[in-house]
């Protein structure tokens, strides 16, 4: 019985073939936090009575939560990062690089690296064939010291998407569909493997959108085979890749699947207070909203606010509406400035924030009043979670979030694409 591509990715770093559900010990490539979790782990870590980490050079730490810092608390909390990690000889991306995820896929992941993140959106990176996780702040804090962790190996749910995405229909759309099909806990603890012709087709930006919400059905880490997209991101990036093929193997064991036709799908949106409560556009269309949010781990890349732009150029962002734009990365804030994206987006009556988490997370820079709605590209929309439990959150592709914006209700973004 052949592997699938979580096993292969962990035997690989193993030494030694691993099967679904066996307890295994692992190195790690790299460790992740980000201030919302980093302090924890940071105390964990000086618990352990360790004075150095298994190597600088392989923990990283973002502000990118609270970035700028809206409250002296948090920034003592930034304060102790920044101590940390020069003693320690740890990275800090600082606040303006962006957002944790994004920032790690442009800078440092590799095919077949093992990542271990505080974070749960951490499994973003699996879009580049890595077995990326999140963990606890206790986990991470041991992998910061020893440069291992033991884990279970997980099931694989095998996720083939052929077909076409239509018109007005995007990758943030097929990862609702996929959410709503599944459900919250639809795939527990599993590896969801990406594959099938749309797949190959799809660009980076849109791989990513699909592996960061593997974690919203309950998985592990989502992922996705090593291919030419995959290479070209890297070389591109100038750190071509160390493996030019990685698969699961043709009679791998699936604990399950899923077959999509894109073909059939249509602009679809999550009803408040859950990911999975998945309706077509059409459906809610008319919804009064009060503010419209693009950006996030989810969908705040550059192919994202080009989608905005396309949709708000010679537009005007409805009068009662605030439309709020994050780029993800500094990177991608600088790109969109020299395309004139950002141009178009303040030209529109849109307000431009910085590369960060803020809003997403209901921290600052857009904490719903009581009674407001919010569209909003964003993973999740759990009640509370833009700082407030007495309002109500949409999630949707950029698209349909900017048409919504213009319009001041939900709106198909069909309607505006020209």
């Amino acid at each position: 019985m052949g592997l699938t591509l979580a096993e292969k990715l962990l035997s690989l770093k193993t030494n030694r073939e691993v099967r679904a559900g066996d307890i295994i010990v692992t190195r790690v490539d790299w460790v992740l936090a980000q201030d919302g979790t980093a302090p924890l782990a940071i105390r964990q870590f000086m618990r352990l009575k360790k004075d150095v980490l298994f190597n600088g050079h392989r923990v990283i730490f973002f502000i990118d939560h609270a970035a700028p810092s809206p409250r002296r608390e948090l920034s003592n909390d930034h304060i102790f990062m920044r101590s940390f990690a020069r003693k320690k000889g740890a990275i800090l991306h600082d606040v303006g690089d962006g957002i944790i995820h994004q920032v790690f896929v442009e800078r440092y992941v590799n095919p077949c690296d093992i990542v271990v993140g505080a974070d749960s959106h951490t499994c973003t990176a699996g879009a580049l064939c890595a077995f990326a996780a999140g963990f606890g702040s206790t986990d991470v804090a041991v992998a910061m010291a020893f440069g291992k962790l033991w884990l279970r190996v997980p099931e694989s749910y095998e996720i083939v998407i052929d077909g076409r995405l239509p018109k007005g229909v995007f990758a943030k759309d097929l990862a609702l569909h996929i959410a709503g099909k599944l459900g919250p806990g639809g795939a527990t603890y599993m590896a969801l493997e990406f594959k099938g012709d749309l797949i190959e087709h799809l660009s980076m930006d849109s791989r990513l959108t699909l592996t960061n919400m593997a974690v919203e059905v309950g998985a592990k880490t989502g992922i996705i085979e090593l291919d030419d997209v995959t290479c070209r991101f890297l070389e591109e990036r100038g750190r071509p890749p160390r493996y030019r093929d990685m698969k699961a193997d043709e009679d791998a064991s699936y604990a399950r699947r899923l077959y999509v036709d894109a073909n059939d799908l249509e602009p679809l949106i999550a009803l408040p207070h859950r990911v999975d409560k998945v309706v077509p556009v059409s459906k809610v269309e008319g919804k009064q909203i009060h503010q419209a949010f693009i950006g996030t781990c989810t969908n705040g890349r550059l192919e994202d606010l080009r989608i905005t732009a396309s949709i708000l150029r010679s537009r005007k962002v409805h009068r009662d509406v605030r439309l709020l734009v994050a780029p993800a990365s500094r990177e991608i804030y600088l790109k969109a400035l020299r395309e004139g994206i950002i141009d178009t987006i303040v030209r529109a009556g849109g307000v431009i924030l910085p590369p960060g988490c803020g809003p997403c997370v209901g921290v600052h820079l857009g904490v719903l009043g009581d009674d407001e709605v919010c569209i909003s590209t964003q993973n999740r929309n759990f009640q509370g979670r833009m700082g407030n439990p007495n309002s109500a959150i949409f999630l949707a592709s950029p698209a349909t979030v900017a048409a919504s914006a213009i319009k001041g209700e939900v709106t198909d973004p069909r309607e505006v694409l020209s």
